[in-house]
């Protein structure tokens, strides 16, 4: 099965940096998978899962927030929020949620909208985990 470059960077670090068969990205406007030679795409993160496929492996991580470039030879995930899913816990989900609700105080019209879509697709994130 053909790979592509997977790079996943937050402020804090470099989560991760490897050669991947297919990445599954909680996008901001629908869920989609990147494989190898896909079409180049530029689009923002919601909050979730995303999923990285190497050989047998499938690494999660759970993101909040920020861009991800697709092109056909690589995928790049820069994010506000990330971390592995095995090391994510409800106090840094609740932290999350807090802070989307912060966000959210300062939003009206349509952007509110989009304001109280981040903070259900946050909270979902506790059943994830």
């Amino acid at each position: 099965m053909a790979t592509m470059q997977f790079d996943l960077v937050s402020p804090e670090r470099k989560l991760a940096s490897l050669e991947a068969s297919e990445v599954q990205i909680p996008g901001s406007e629908g869920d989609f998978t990147a494989m190898a030679d896909h079409s180049p795409v530029l689009t923002t993160l919601r909050p979730g899962v995303l999923k990285v496929k190497a050989g047998s492996d499938v690494s999660e991580y759970i993101v909040t927030g920020g861009f991800v470039e697709v092109s056909p030879k690589a995928t790049s995930v820069l994010a506000e929020h990330a971390v592995p899913k095995a090391e994510a816990t409800a106090d840094f989900v609740n932290g999350l949620v807090e802070e989307a609700e912060t966000a959210a105080k300062n939003v009206s019209g349509p952007d509110l909208d989009m304001a109280n879509k981040r903070i259900a697709d946050t909270r979902a994130l506790l059943d994830l985990i």
